[in-house]
């Protein structure tokens, strides 16, 4: 029987981070994964290989509509899916492969299988018991779906079968405008796909900011992408290549009935915990099936930690990363720390999104005075020069006693990456004007965000 300081179920990005951190900590460390290859749902079939597809097919955007204005003239390219797909899996190769070499580099076992617990302190995998004086769940999550809705991965699937899809559809018709379902709709929209989004809620990307989410939904639109908002999809009738959607619009009104031959299910994640025996061991889960944990990520069990999309809090793998070095942390005895009040959040479309903090709108409801800044991309000089300006913005929400910043959204071309400039001063406790005061070089997207940041102020200075 082999005998660990911590062994952490699940290799997705906050199992091998806190792995990799309970190692560097000196704890002799194992993680337990069923799938071939390391990296979980994100680096196999999510957030990584989306991302190519989105590259893939922003390139082929801008081939088909703004090169010629560029000078670059010629056929724009035709689109080799099966190549497409082999690039992807390329780049899921690369990334599963690294993170195997960092579980030799930092020495952590990997234990192949699928695990159970069958008592605190022990993981079962197959046949054999591991001993553990610490197990860290990080089990991750699974699409969830909709009452007559019967996901088969080929023609109505998740986002795992719309990833392997085996040709181009005609019309592809999604189930949820959240991230997921905008990210893939617009990948398959550039490739010349009919793409509908079906939503319940009467706004794209749900918790967002008002006014992101209007302005976002504009641009989408003006790239091709439909949207039927207050509809409750009553069930999906499919056969062997095609489907019909059934929905019901919840302002009143008959059935309506959408022909399609894919259909997108991307109505959001739950935990997965399936086999892991925690009702027997006493493990006490919440009402929407995730694992409760204290402020040290500690379950009712003691011993038995979890972390990322199987408890509580936005299912990002940034956010079961950091999850995933504090509770390492609090295992060996230090202090782990999440500050959960800013954790960004990224769609990855042409143009990105990005937010981070609390919305205007809740910090209103709340009671509190607050000021805005925004400034549009319009008056962003490296923006019109590669055709991303047009609907996209800066918009920073301070305190308006204090100047503290307590929110920010953006829109535009590297939204994720600026987002950080804005985290950091949330983090340092920095005022709108602390940003407004630093120097920012020219000509940069980030110009806009200290542009926003002077229009909370005395005015931002071009608009």
């Amino acid at each position: 029987m082999a005998q660990y300081d911590v062994i952490i179920i699940g290799a997705g990005p906050g199992g091998y981070v806190s792995a990799i951190r309970c190692a560097q900590l000196g704890l002799k460390t194992a993680i337990v994964e069923g799938r071939e290859t390391l990296g979980g749902t994100c680096l196999n079939v999510g957030c990584i290989p989306s991302k190519a597809l989105l590259h893939a097919t922003h390139q082929l955007h801008e081939a088909e509509h703004n090169f010629a204005a560029m000078g670059l003239k010629g056929k724009s390219p035709s689109v080799d899916w099966k190549q497409m797909k082999s690039y992807k899996d390329e780049v899921i190769g690369q990334n599963t492969g690294g993170i195997e070499f960092l579980m030799k580099k930092n020495k952590v076992t990997w234990i192949k299988g699928w695990a159970s617990i069958p008592a605190a302190g022990k993981v079962q995998v197959g046949d054999e018991v591991h001993e553990a004086k610490n197990i860290v769940i990080a089990s991750g999550s699974v699409p969830s779906s909709l009452p007559g809705v019967e996901v088969d991965e080929k023609v109505v699937v998740t986002s795992t079968g719309a990833l392997e899809l085996p040709k181009i559809p005609k019309k592809m018709v999604v189930i949820g405008a959240g991230v997921i379902g905008l990210e893939l709709g617009s990948v398959y929209a550039r490739l010349g796909t009919d793409v509908t989004v079906v939503e319940y809620l009467d706004a794209v990307c749900p918790g967002m900011d008002k006014d992101v989410q209007r302005g976002f939904k504009r641009i989408l639109e003006k790239q091709g992408l439909k949207f039927i908002m207050g509809a409750a999809v009553q069930g999906v009738d499919a056969t062997k290549t095609k489907a019909k959607v059934r929905y019901q619009p919840k302002a009143g009104g008959d059935e309506v009935t959408l022909d399609t031959d894919v259909v997108l299910v991307a109505t959001g994640r739950k935990p997965y915990t399936d086999g892991l025996g925690l009702e027997t061991l006493g493990v006490k889960l919440t009402q929407r099936g995730q694992v409760e944990t204290n402020d040290k990520w500690a379950t009712s069990v003691p011993g038995i930690y979890a972390i990322g999309d199987a408890i509580e809090g936005p299912m990002l793998a940034h956010k079961a990363e950091d999850e995933g070095m504090a509770v390492a942390e609090v295992i060996a005895g230090k202090h782990g720390h999440v500050n959960y009040g800013v954790i960004p959040g990224v769609v990855y479309t042409t143009p990105e999104v990005a937010t981070v903090g609390a919305t205007e709108d809740a910090l209103k409801a709340e009671g509190r005075k607050v000021k805005v800044g925004k400034f549009m991309f319009m008056g962003n000089a490296r923006a019109k020069a590669v055709h991303q300006a047009e609907g996209g913005f800066v918009k920073i929400i301070t305190d308006k006693e204090t100047d503290r910043i307590l929110g920010a959204a953006i829109i535009g071309p590297g939204a994720g990456d600026m987002i950080h400039e804005l985290c950091v001063a949330m983090e340092f406790g920095a005022s709108a004007e602390d940003i407004a005061l630093t120097c920012h070089a020219h000509p940069t997207y980030s110009e806009a965000v200290r542009e926003a940041a002077l229009a909370c102020g005395d005015g931002a200075i071009h608009s």
